[in-house]
């Protein structure tokens, strides 16, 4: 029998609650002190660890600690810097684009609406969700490499599009708890629920999670690993 939006709502309350109680700290793992900062840092995190972009980000915000310093900088300096976090030309080329424009367009100061940040080089829903919820306290659902998996596992949505993702979760889990929900779902496909091989016998989500019987009993699969971010 297919859930109805009021099921769906009642078993997205039950698990964020197990979640809640799994994870009490619902923030990304990047460290930041500005909103400039966690603009930064969450562009860096592409394709990379957050680990990775700790060990980067401090050497980096002491030389350009604002749009201002990035926006003037060099970008082979800026090369140097972040090229541990891999694809680092392109993302260089988006922070300087991204300082730019928020140094010429808002003052310095890092737009505090959707509309407005994924106008920024480099800048997509996911990095504004980030800072609208961790910067601003505004309503942001982040959809990384594990919500998108999780979601469609625990049966909210049957969309592999990061944007109707959005848009069906928002249906489901109220507004005030988007970002916590959603950074809880990332920890939880990190430490619990990946992608070869999710820890069903000891999810506190099983009772909840329709996919639990086909999950647990899907062998490994074979050949070298790859992260997706």
């Amino acid at each position: 029998m297919r859930e109805t939006k009021d099921d769906l709502r009642a078993r997205a309350a039950r698990i964020g609650k197990a979640l809640a109680r799994l994870y009490p700290r619902a923030r990304i793992s990047l460290d930041f002190k500005t909103p400039w900062q966690c603009l930064a840092a969450t562009i860096l995190s592409a394709q990379c660890t957050d680990e990775r972009v700790n060990k980067v980000t401090p050497a980096l915000f002491r030389e350009f600690p604002d749009p201002y310093a990035t926006a003037a900088a060099s970008p082979h300096r800026i090369e140097q810097l972040i090229a541990s976090t891999g694809f680092f030309r392109q993302k260089t080329k988006s922070l300087m684009g991204a300082a730019r424009v928020i140094a010429e367009r808002h003052g310095g100061r890092v737009p505090d609406t959707m509309e407005e940040l994924v106008r920024l080089p480099g800048v997509g829903r996911k990095t504004a969700n980030v800072v609208l919820g961790h910067v601003y306290g505004k309503p942001g659902f982040v959809v990384d490499t594990h919500v998108r998996r999780l979601v469609k596992r625990l049966g909210f949505t049957a969309s592999s599009d990061p944007d109707q993702i959005e848009i069906d979760m928002g249906e489901i889990v109220p507004p005030k708890e988007w970002t916590a929900f959603s950074m809880r779902l990332i920890l939880h496909g990190r430490n619990l629920c990946s992608a070869r091989t999710p820890r069903c016998d000891i999810c506190p989500l099983s009772e909840d999670c329709p996919k639990i019987g086909v999950l647990a009993s899907r062998p490994p699969k074979s050949g070298p690993r790859r992260r997706r971010v």
